[in-house]
Order: C-alpha cells, then sequence, then structure tokens
C-alpha cells in the first residue's frame, strides 16, 4: 500500500461514502413510505374529526393527557378512549359533561369545559378516529391506557 495518501484517493473515498450513504437513505425513504399505507385512516377523517382536533389543541388537552403516548403524563392516555368507553361515543360525551364545575378537592381532575352539544360530538368523534389509528408499536400496551 501507498504511504501517501493522494487527492484522488481522498476524492474517490468521499464520492463513494457519500454515494453509499445517499443509497441508504433512498432505502429507509422507500421502507418509511411502504409502511404508511398500512397505518393509513384518513378514509375516516371528517370535517366533525378536524373540529374536534382543532378543540383538543384550543383546550391544551394534551397538557395532561398523552394522545398515542405524546403529551403529558398527569392524566390517562386517551388513544384508545373509544375502546375503553365500550365503543360509545355517548359515553366519551356523557362523562366530559359529568365533571364537577370546580374539580374534586384535594384531588386532580379534570375541569369543566362546559362544551356544547356539537363540540361535545366533534371530541367524541375525534377521540373515535384517534382509536382507530393503527400504530406500529401497538400502543396502548394495556387497554387501561
Amino acid at each position: 500500500m501507498r504511504e501517501t495518501f493522494t487527492k484522488s484517493m481522498a476524492r474517490n473515498i468521499y464520492y463513494g461514502g457519500a454515494a453509499f450513504f445517499f443509497l441508504i437513505f433512498l432505502a429507509l425513504t422507500f421502507d418509511t413510505v411502504s409502511g404508511l399505507s398500512k397505518t393509513d385512516n384518513s378514509q375516516n377523517l371528517t370535517g366533525q374529526v378536524a373540529e374536534g382536533k382543532r378543540l383538543w389543541e384550543k383546550n391544551d388537552c394534551i397538557g395532561c393527557h398523552t394522545l398515542i403516548g405524546e403529551g403529558a403524563y398527569f392524566a390517562p392516555e386517551l388513544g384508545n378512549v373509544f375502546t375503553r368507553f365500550g365503543g360509545s361515543t355517548e359515553a366519551i360525551k356523557a362523562f366530559i359533561k359529568s365533571r364537577p364545575k370546580n374539580g374534586i378537592p384535594n384531588r386532580r381532575s379534570m375541569p369543566q369545559f362546559n362544551f356544547s352539544d356539537e363540540e361535545l360530538e366533534a371530541i367524541a368523534q375525534f377521540l373515535k378516529y384517534v382509536d382507530g389509528i393503527t400504530t406500529a408499536r401497538d400502543w396502548p400496551p394495556n387497554k387501561q391506557g
């Protein structure tokens, strides 16, 4: 082997490494894109679901709850709340409506947001939509969230 490192050797290493990592990038991109079609739930996306998402963000629900593992761990995971409540949007709406006005003394509790019936339905539809998302890790790991 030569004892000197020439410009042409450095150039060949540079171009070879760049080509190698570009091919790795393409392979990983293809793998990710091919896996996305398995988790697509967009056919169930309606205006009501989008409104529920806007209410979720406006009221900072993620400040207390997690959704598919993202958010705060102060309150339960809501990625499977539709399943937990027996597949009923009515049960979700009833739970949200039943929150006491000033909370429960000396306990952490969900506040009363005083949502209208349309807003409650939108939030329930959003949580139903989220429950239908197929995650790669089968999240949440248990029924309780």
